[in-house]
């Protein structure tokens, strides 16, 4: 094999260089200009224990023009799937926050999500507000969807998260929760964006107003709800338009995991 001259070299590398970040992904099987996901970001709480700058005043260390997309709520038959396709389609991973109540009642869905690769972090078992609650039920009712979730997912639960990522429902927080999740290292999830879809509104209405904040804010963490019909039929859409616009996916896992990944 010959050794490059330098010029050739430098060639090579300028190329290199000007290539974009999207064709840098893996290819997508059966759709060559799928938006696919660009990188992996590790996150843990020494580095990020609160993101989201819609309700702290941090958010994950992305590029501009960077989305981290987020489900909320399921799994749900009934538009889950939809959803999942959809991402499977595009070659994009994306981050759900399960409820244990439903991750209990469809853990074959939840196992799906894994399975193709996505984030599967926590949202409470049922879903309540929990600044409203004694702290001491508050905590409770985080540990029993930590523990429903994982049995759901792993089939077994030993008290700490597989995966150490919440996000408060309403995001009703506490300073006594979140100083109590930091200290088991587990990073609350916010948002940097909302797509609202807790509102009823068509589709093509969604899209418009998801694209316009995204415009606005230059990408961040975007959160919608897998239970929600309006967001599984724009989701196709979506990641089109993500596409032409110039909008790269990030996803994002724990740091631990992200490690192992690159020690391999």
């Amino acid at each position: 094999m010959h050794a490059l001259t330098p010029g050739v070299a430098r060639s090579l590398l300028a190329l290199l260089l000007s290539v974009p970040a999207q064709a840098q992904s893996a290819p997508c099987p059966g759709n060559p200009d799928a938006l696919g996901t660009t990188r992996t970001l590790g996150v843990d709480v020494a580095t990020s224990p609160r993101v989201g700058r819609k309700h702290f005043p941090d958010t994950l260390p992305l590029k501009p023009r960077e989305v981290v997309l987020t489900f909320d709520d399921g799994p749900e038959p009934a538009t889950t799937p939809r959803v999942l396709e959809a991402l499977k389609r595009e070659c994009v991973l994306a981050s759900f926050f399960l409820l244990g109540r439903s991750a209990a009642a469809h853990p074959e869905l939840a196992q799906r999500e894994r399975t193709e690769g996505h984030t599967v972090a926590h949202h409470t078992f049922a879903h309540p507000l929990l600044s409203r609650m004694s702290v001491a039920a508050a905590q409770a009712e985080i540990d029993r969807g930590f523990a429903a979730v994982d049995r759901a997912v792993y089939r077994s639960a030993d008290g700490a998260p597989k995966t150490p990522f919440f996000r408060f429902p309403g995001f009703a927080s506490s300073p006594h929760l979140l100083a109590w999740l930091e200290g088991r290292g587990i990073v609350v999830f916010g948002a940097d964006v909302w797509a609202s879809d807790w509102n009823p509104m068509a589709p093509e209405q969604e899209l418009r107003l998801v694209l316009a904040r995204l415009e606005a804010s230059r990408g961040g963490i975007l959160l919608f709800h897998d239970t929600k019909r309006q967001t599984a039929a724009m989701l196709p859409s979506l990641l089109r338009a993500l596409k032409t616009r110039g909008f790269t996916v990030v996803h994002v896992v724990p740091a631990a995991a992200a490690n192992a990944v690159s020690a391999r």
